[in-house]
């Protein structure tokens, strides 16, 4: 048996591999690299178990690496903005900082979490 074969119909090269051909399949080449952080790996987790075929999709086209890229954009700015927003909003500014340093990080990482929570909602989990 041959070991590559092409099909005029479909236009694929099969490779024989044990007893049958597969197809010589290649996915696109990403143009673009860019950084893909904990919110976009949070989002690849989430579309991997409960969006399949979205998943499938994005993988299938080459395009996955540059939408979790865009997902961790818009996670990582909105976060920062509502993190700037409340914290002005709580008060909680530099002199409490230097004033009162556990108060300070007690009031960050409450509002971190809640800050969290909101950008899971809103960008993560959709």
């Amino acid at each position: 048996m041959k070991q590559y074969i092409y099909n005029k119909q479909n236009g694929l090269w099969y490779e024989l591999w044990g007893d049958y051909y597969i197809p010589c399949l290649d996915l696109p080449a990403e143009k673009e690299e860019r950084s893909i952080g904990v919110w976009g790996r949070r989002h690849l987790r989430y579309i991997r178990e409960h969006k399949k075929a979205l998943y499938t999709s994005l993988l299938t086209s080459g395009k996955l690496q540059s939408y979790l890229a865009d997902v961790e954009e818009q996670a990582q700015e909105l976060f920062d903005r509502l993190m700037k927003q409340r914290a002005e909003r709580e008060g909680i500014t530099e002199t409490l900082k230097a004033d009162n340093q556990m108060e300070w990080v007690q009031r960050m990482n409450a509002l971190r979490s809640a800050v969290i929570e909101t950008v899971n909602a809103e960008v993560i989990f959709v």
